[in-house]
């Protein structure tokens, strides 16, 4: 045994409902999963993840984030295990696309998530239960 945590790849819409006040439930649902991930030091994300919960965020939520508290998550999130792609990622991300039928983006995720080791993608875009490329998916709002 490694001692290594088993890691869990978080997508954009976890951490949105995490800040978003529109929907109660799925933030606290979200805020337990991402505090349960810190305390098992399992939690990872990747650069297009923390784009995206920038812009939405700060942009498209009914109550805004001001930049500067979002800035700071993002830093804070740093400490996580954070994939950087390459070229080779968005080669193989169009290979996984054009296998399992997803949208691009989606299929960084995944590539992101394998590359990262994940065994769980935790998302609301795809089907919970799903295993894509040796991740399963999982949503943290179906009981």
């Amino acid at each position: 045994m490694s001692g290594e945590p088993d890691y869990q790849f978080v997508d954009t819409n976890i951490f949105v409902y995490a800040y978003d006040n529109a929907n109660t439930k799925k933030q606290q649902q979200a805020r337990k999963l991402i505090q349960q991930l810190w305390q098992q030091r399992a939690g990872c994300a990747s650069i297009q993840v923390l784009q995206e919960f920038f812009v939405t965020t700060t942009r498209k939520l009914a109550n805004p984030l001001a930049p500067a508290d979002a800035t700071q998550i993002i830093s804070d999130l740093g400490l996580w295990r954070i994939h950087q792609p390459k070229v080779e990622d968005v080669l193989s991300a169009i290979q996984i696309q054009q296998r399992h039928q997803l949208s691009f983006w989606d299929s960084m995720i995944v590539r992101s998530a394998n590359q990262l080791g994940c065994a769980i993608i935790w998302t609301e875009d795809l089907n919970d239960g799903q295993q894509i490329e040796g991740c399963e998916i999982r949503s943290p709002f179906i009981s």
